[in-house]
């Protein structure tokens, strides 16, 4: 690992690294440690093909304290930083003195002042000034470095909302990640100052984390008042004999107050314990989280959507497996699939099951039967947009995705699942690719399940005409809702897919919110 001391020496790195990898940056103050060990690893992690270079930096920012802060005997370190980056997998670490960041002084320095009204509340109303001097300090490292991703941990919260903002409005060419929060074996998140703590005062901290967690046990329903959770959780802070600066529930984007449970809500605090102050959140759901994947046949939305949800912890609702369900029981039934009253009676008495098979495989069965292949048919699929077409069967099968997810924690995919099945999904994304990758598709699908296999021009009709026959049709026309997000398949591998489907979801739902399995 290389050691760089000044800003000719970084971009010289810079420019380096760039040219053979992605470049990843990791933004600290020192004094490094297990939270900081993860990012690094993190940002380390290889994408696809690339070997990513990381960047760290070490820098005691002045900016960001306070005249009454730590800045004098905030913990230095740099030997033992330099040993714990490179082990982590950092390439280099970057450790200017104030004067080579900011060389014509902090008077003379251009600052950035992002939105005041996301520092109205939290820790921006009882540390004034400090996220201008955390955006102007990043801001000046980015412009440095220019990297392609930036990794930051949850912990830090209302810093990281900050710092998306900044580079969003900014327009700057940098992915901002959100990392989740690594604690200590009793809760308490890793901090830097935490090694201030003696270690009767580490005890009384991990209330903190306790009353935190007491707090975000149960859900609550939608519309519950949140003043009796932050109550709660300031009376067992001042129990424990910490002082406390704030207790608050906040939307977690706008960190605009929120007096009552709706959606993902964010509950925070700051306590002083002895010389440290800390920080820490959790999140408040009425319900798990959903995600709801439309778009035209043929786009992938299967393959991606099971794999997306096993990576996620999510349960998959293959909501077209039940549509081409029902289409397969009307034809062996006999029955017209274009005749609404002859297909309704079906329904009276449907016994429709999806379950995990081995290797994860969902299995489907209707009335007993195991149909998993059987529904995949050519057949199927040419009458599956008729029978889907009808009130009768889209009322039934909506109100048992709907109840599937109740509790949330799901992934569906289907033609209307963002616009009426889960409209209050957390994520929606529209999944589509051009008719002729979605004939080339199909026909790779037909020949490994020993289907014959029609020419491409043929598949394409077909595929156009479902289209036409989805978005056309008077009950839950296939439409891209408003709110949704329009992810094009052509030319991207199936990792490719899932990982822009994960950084949507971490746009909105936070590590902190819903760990991935395993993490």
């Amino acid at each position: 690992m290389q050691l760089l001391e000044n800003c000719a020496q970084l971009q010289a790195w810079c420019r380096e690294a760039r040219s053979s990898s992605p470049l990843h940056f990791v933004p600290t103050m020192g004094a490094l440690h297990s939270g900081h060990r993860s990012l690094i690893t993190r940002a380390a992690r290889k994408l696809g093909a690339a070997d990513p270079r990381v960047l760290v930096s070490v820098f005691v920012n002045p900016l960001q304290f306070g005249p009454n802060e730590d800045f004098g005997h905030y913990p230095r370190s740099l030997e033992a930083d330099a040993a714990l980056a490179e082990a982590a997998g950092a390439a280099a670490l970057f450790a200017p003195s104030v004067a080579e960041l900011y060389p014509e002084g902090q008077e003379e320095l251009t600052r950035v002042q992002p939105p005041q009204s996301l520092q109205q509340g939290l820790c921006g109303r009882h540390r004034p000034g400090h996220f201008d001097g955390v955006a102007t300090v990043v801001l000046r490292l980015l412009g440095l470095i220019r990297p392609d991703q930036l990794l930051l941990g949850e912990k830090d919260w209302q810093q990281l909302v900050i710092l998306q903002r900044v580079v969003g409005d900014l327009g700057l060419p940098v992915q901002v990640i959100g990392c989740p929060t690594q604690r200590e074996a009793d809760g308490l998140a890793l901090s830097s100052r935490n090694r201030y703590l003696t270690p009767a005062q580490r005890q009384r901290a991990a209330a903190l984390p306790r009353a935190l967690t007491a707090a975000a046990a149960a859900p609550l329903p939608a519309g519950t008042p949140l003043e009796a959770a932050t109550a709660g959780v300031r009376q067992q802070l001042e129990q424990a004999g910490l002082v406390v600066d704030y207790v608050e529930t906040v939307c977690p984007r706008s960190l605009k107050p929120r007096a009552e449970l709706s959606g993902l809500t964010l509950l925070a605090a700051a306590a002083h314990c002895g010389p440290s102050r800390l920080i820490d959140h959790v999140f408040l759901m009425s319900r798990a989280p959903i995600v709801a994947i439309d778009g035209p046949a043929g786009a992938g939305k299967s393959t991606v959507t099971r794999a997306f949800a096993e990576r996620l912890g999510l349960i998959y609702l293959d909501t077209g497996a039940m549509y081409r369900a029902v289409t397969w029981l009307v034809q062996q039934s006999g029955v017209e699939a274009g005749d609404a009253d002859a297909v309704a009676p079906l329904l009276q008495d449907l016994d429709l099951q999806l379950s995990t098979g081995a290797a994860g495989r969902q299995r489907v069965s209707v009335n007993g039967h195991d149909v998993t292949e059987a529904i995949r048919s050519p057949e199927v699929t040419a009458q599956v947009s008729v029978v889907a077409a009808h009130g009768c069967v889209r009322d039934a099968l909506t109100r048992q995705q709907q109840a599937m997810g109740e509790r949330g924690g799901l992934v569906a995919e289907g033609r209307d699942i963002g616009t009426a099945v889960f409209p209050d999904a957390e994520l929606k994304v529209f999944l589509t690719a051009t008719v002729a990758e979605r004939a080339r598709r199909r026909a790779l699908d037909l020949e490994q399940r020993g289907f014959a296999v029609p020419a491409l021009a043929e598949l394409e009709a077909q595929i156009a005409e479902r289209d036409h026959l989805d978005s056309s049709r008077a009950v839950a026309p296939l439409t891209q809702a408003a709110d949704a997000e329009e992810l094009i398949t052509d030319g991207l591998s199936i990792d490719a897919v899932i990982e822009q489907l994960v950084q949507l979801f971490r746009q909105r739902v936070p590590h902190d919110a819903w760990p991935e399995p395993g993490s």
